[in-house]
């Protein structure tokens, strides 16, 4: 059954395929323009038009180019048509007054401000055109110092630092022994108790008494809901409806005369 479908799918594909389109597909494309691109970039493949081709621009152009005038009621309402302010003749004929020409004089130096010193030494021409010498070149270099923070990589079981033959043969003396111990602890010291510790047989069957029971239950506290929203907030206590109020209180509770 399966070899009679093939057959029926095959017979019904070379029915409705179109061999003559198929074989216009397979070409390939052809270039854009006859030169050709394998050549490399030295072939342009747009030629660039002349000059002589460019037009000249259009009237809405050439009037959205134009510079933005400023209106009529600008013109009118500024105070001068010159960016030079035109002097009157009343300024040029003023004599300025003595604090004018006193507030006009430059600030004047501290009397005890000292000038900047002069070089004490100058050098003269042959120290100018003196050369150096190999000795004093030498003698000018930096001193190179040995690096004793860091020291070379080695292999892992080395030490950091590199002990000397004579300080790993060395014996301590009696003294150096007796400084190298460590430091005892006092004779009454007792250690920290663990954080869990055996419970004995007695506590595990006691009873607690009434007092102890009591003690144990948590305090009773109102919601918050009830504290923040007292119905009874205004009420005014029968005790207060009677109090009577006292001299002594109806005097401060008069106003402040001013």
């Amino acid at each position: 059954m399966l070899c009679s479908f093939n057959c029926m799918f095959k017979s019904t594909f070379v029915l409705f395929c179109n061999f003559g389109r198929i074989q216009e597909l397979a070409e390939p494309k052809k270039a854009a323009c006859a030169n050709d691109l394998s050549s490399g970039w030295e072939t342009m493949i747009w030629e660039r038009p002349p000059l002589v081709d460019f037009g000249f621009p259009s009237d809405r152009l050439l009037k959205l180019s134009e510079p933005k005038k400023c209106q009529a009621a600008y013109l009118q309402q500024r105070p001068r048509q010159s960016p030079e302010w035109p002097v009157s003749p009343a300024a040029l004929s003023y004599k300025a007054s003595p604090r004018i020409l006193e507030l006009a004089r430059p600030k004047v130096l501290h009397p005890e401000f000292l000038m900047d010193r002069e070089v004490p030494t100058q050098v003269t021409t042959v120290a100018v055109l003196a050369r150096a010498s190999s000795r004093l070149q030498c003698l000018a270099e930096p001193r190179v110092r040995k690096v004793t923070c860091c020291y070379e990589r080695g292999f892992p079981e080395s030490v950091i630092r590199p002990v000397s033959k004579f300080a790993q043969e060395a014996i301590a003396s009696p003294r150096t022994l007796e400084l190298a111990r460590a430091k005892r602890l006092h004779p009454d010291y007792v250690p920290l108790r663990d954080a869990e510790w055996p419970v004995t047989k007695a506590a595990k069957h006691a009873v607690a008494t009434p007092r102890l029971v009591e003690l144990a239950q948590p305090c009773k506290r109102p919601p918050m809901g009830s504290v923040q929203f007292n119905p009874d907030a205004f009420t005014v206590k029968e005790a207060a409806k009677k109090a009577t109020c006292s001299a002594r209180i109806q005097e401060l509770a008069r106003p402040i005369k001013h």
